[in-house]
């Protein structure tokens, strides 16, 4: 059993993705407590927080505005407390979805074609054909997220999509396979592979349950799959990113990755992505949760941490995220994914 410590979870938050966020934060405080950790919630829901004096870390399961843009990890170094996740910076930058694609492209990491709108009155984009995908460029969970299939549908889209941020991003619609990678200690877990049953990956798919079809480790073959960990990985290194993240990539027909995005505070429910791509990897949730404290204090105090494993690790005798089946001799896994 690891050191018992005194961990503050902070949930819930003043974001869009309030109710995602509490839903985290109640598997990860069941999680702690069940490995013995005295456990104190904190729900900032006014912006404004004060910490137990015993805190020895915080984890935090907020997500969207104010839990990723940087504003609670920046306070949390001003305090000097250790905190679970990216720092300041890399949160800010990994939030804003235009940055977030010019390091990568800077990286040379691919990613989809891209313009940035600030006007529902723009007219549609000169030399651009439909469909195209339109974005707040500073918020998550699909918030705002408008799929635009034909000229007639730009206006309302932008309308729909301003009420959320002052900017918006507009990509060309990546024809594929949508995948999302988790990534946990500069590492990439398995792939994880996304199918509405009807329409697109929009919130109401990705948060009603039976809507979506979650296949883990997804069906790829072996070079397909080190290129899509390989984009995923490169994205979170080129935002600056430590500990873990979640990296959204679609796939092309001919195998090539388009990263369109990084959480740096994916979703922490007992049947969110990132725990079930941890669980491919031989990483329990308390695991998975365990591990995130540990890498936050090593970093903060240089201490060793617990004995639980790092994907490095787990199953010595594969590589870490390489999926245990090769495609063609088993089915996928399915996942019953919120």
């Amino acid at each position: 059993m690891p050191e018992t410590l005194n961990i503050t979870v902070m949930l819930g938050g003043p974001g869009a993705e309030r109710e995602i966020s509490l839903q985290s934060g109640e598997g990860v405080v069941r999680a702690l407590r069940s490995l013995g950790h005295r456990v104190t919630e904190i729900d900032p829901r006014n912006g404004k927080f004060t910490l137990p004096k015993e805190t020895d870390v915080v984890f935090l399961a907020l997500h969207g505005t104010y839990g990723e843009d940087g504003t609670v990890q920046a306070e949390l170094d001003r305090l000097g407390v250790p905190y679970t996740g990216c720092d300041a910076d890399a949160s800010r930058l990994a939030f804003d979805k235009v940055q977030t694609k010019q390091h990568c492209l800077a990286a040379r990491i691919p990613t989809a074609k891209f313009l940035v709108i600030e006007s529902e009155k723009t007219p549609w984009p000169m030399g651009w054909q439909p469909p195209l995908v339109v974005k707040p460029v500073r918020q998550g969970s699909s918030v705002g997220l408008q799929f635009v299939e034909r000229v007639s549908d730009w206006s309302a889209a932008l309308r729909e999509s301003l009420r959320f941020d002052s900017q918006l991003l507009v990509e060309e619609r990546i024809a594929g396979r949508e995948t999302t990678v988790g990534i946990l200690e500069d590492q990439p877990l398995p792939v994880v592979e996304v199918r509405p049953k009807t329409g697109v990956y929009d919130f109401l798919n990705k948060y009603t349950a039976g809507r979506t079809e979650y296949f883990c480790p997804a069906d790829f073959d072996a070079r397909t799959t080190a290129r899509i960990q390989a984009a995923a990985l490169g994205a979170f290194r080129a935002i600056g990113g430590r500990d873990y993240a979640r990296v959204d990539v679609m796939v092309r027909a001919n195998g090539e990755p388009v990263v369109l995005e990084v959480n740096t505070l994916p979703g922490m429910t007992s049947a969110s992505l990132l725990p079930k791509a941890a669980a491919a990897a031989g990483i329990s949730y308390e695991q998975l949760c365990q591990r995130m404290i540990d890498l936050a204090l090593r970093r903060h105090s240089g201490t060793a941490g617990s004995n639980v494993k790092s994907p490095s690790d787990v199953g010595r005798s594969k590589k870490p995220g390489q999926p245990s089946r090769r495609k063609g001799t088993a089915t996928p896994r399915r996942c019953d994914v919120v």
